[in-house]
């Protein structure tokens, strides 16, 4: 349960930032406007570790931290839909 809980919350915003990211490939908007959704959910992860490492500690820091990861995960997929080049269409 402390790690599944994590990943559902972790899904609403990286289902988001995965549709946000395709729609703007999509789109071919600037390379740095494609990737800037998972820019953003790497800074809003690495808050929320540093929130359940240093301030809440112990079993509740430690679902934080796996919430940071799968949001971390979700903004790797986001680089790699970001970065495709949609010129060879």
């Amino acid at each position: 349960m402390m790690v599944v809980a994590p990943f559902l919350m972790a899904l609403i915003p990286g289902i988001i930032v995965l549709t946000l990211t395709w729609w703007f490939n999509k789109k071919e908007f600037h390379q740095i406007i494609r990737i800037l959704p998972g820019i953003l959910l790497i800074i809003a992860a690495a808050i929320l570790f540093y929130i359940g490492f240093v301030h809440i500690r112990g079993f509740e820091g430690a679902a934080y931290g796996f919430l940071s990861f799968f949001l971390i995960i979700f903004a790797m997929i986001s680089f790699t839909i970001g970065n495709k080049d949609t010129a060879k269409r």
